[in-house]
């Protein structure tokens, strides 16, 4: 299977240089960074380190959506990879996620175990939004009812060994058949960031089955911006607000046109 590779980048000249190198070393793809109008090194670590790069150049930053729709036209792959600037590969996650794929025709989307640098494994939704589990999510380190939500929604209460249904691929590492990424549009560009890819998973799940798999892993240098910055915080909410909107018909998909509206 050909793969493809999108990262969109904004301001990331400490992890970019890191990732692509990992990416090489290990991995055989199309490589895309779709640029959001970053304003340090970036683009000139990508252009002099890594020439066989494709850029594309988004002379403004309309969120992490926008980012990764900007390559879609220019997708002739079989399987599309979306991934963070501070992902770090460990061995051909790539290659085996594809194998993966073509042994399993019925999975349109997955992602794999996301790990710290220090092996440990990071937990990060999998159950299809709540307003608990973004409540959990805020207040986990007061423990009690917080962190039950959290860790239910992150299904840390469960252990997991083998591929999963989920409900919530996160947008950190996510496989997907380039056919279905097209066929649903891409991500929806209401959002700004966040739940962009809870949203996609519930798109992608009209068209087969998305999944959680453990056998997969790679590295996430994962910072919850939401958590230290009230910006952040406030975009979460608004992303909420626009998810539930959407899906508000009990579950039914709700296609929306270019200026947001229900068709």
């Amino acid at each position: 299977m050909r793969a493809s590779v999108c990262i969109v980048t904004y301001n990331n000249e400490n992890t970019v240089e890191k990732l692509l190198s990992s990416l090489y070393e290990h991995c055989d793809a199309e490589v895309y960074i779709s640029d959001n109008d970053s304003t340090d090194r970036t683009l000139d670590i990508v252009r002099s380190g890594f020439p066989q790069v494709h850029i594309i150049e988004n002379h403004s930053n309309k969120g992490f959506g926008h980012g990764h729709n900007a390559v879609m036209d220019s997708l002739s792959s079989d399987m599309h990879f979306i991934v963070n600037p501070d992902i770090i590969f460990e061995y051909d996650v790539i290659g085996e996620m594809c194998r993966f794929f073509e042994e399993n025709p019925d999975i349109v989307m997955a992602v794999p175990k996301f790990l710290y640098e220090n092996g440990e494994e990071q937990f990060t939704p999998k159950l299809s939004p709540k307003v608990k589990y973004m409540v959990g999510g805020r207040f986990e380190r007061f423990g009690g009812i917080f962190r039950k939500w959290r860790y239910e929604y992150t299904m840390r209460d469960r252990k997991v060994t083998e591929p999963v249904d989920i409900g919530f691929c996160s947008g950190c590492f996510i496989a997907v058949r380039t056919e279905i990424f097209k066929r649903i549009g891409g991500f929806d560009e209401r959002y700004f960031l966040y739940n962009e890819d809870a949203d996609i998973t519930r798109m992608a799940g009209h068209y087969g089955r998305t999944v959680y798999a453990p056998q997969f892993s790679v590295v996430h240098l994962w910072e919850r911006a939401y958590m230290k910055k009230k910006r952040y915080f406030l975009i979460q909410i608004d992303s909420m607000l626009k998810y539930f909107w959407k899906w508000r018909s009990g579950g039914r998909y709700v296609k929306l046109s270019a200026d947001g509206k229900s068709e």
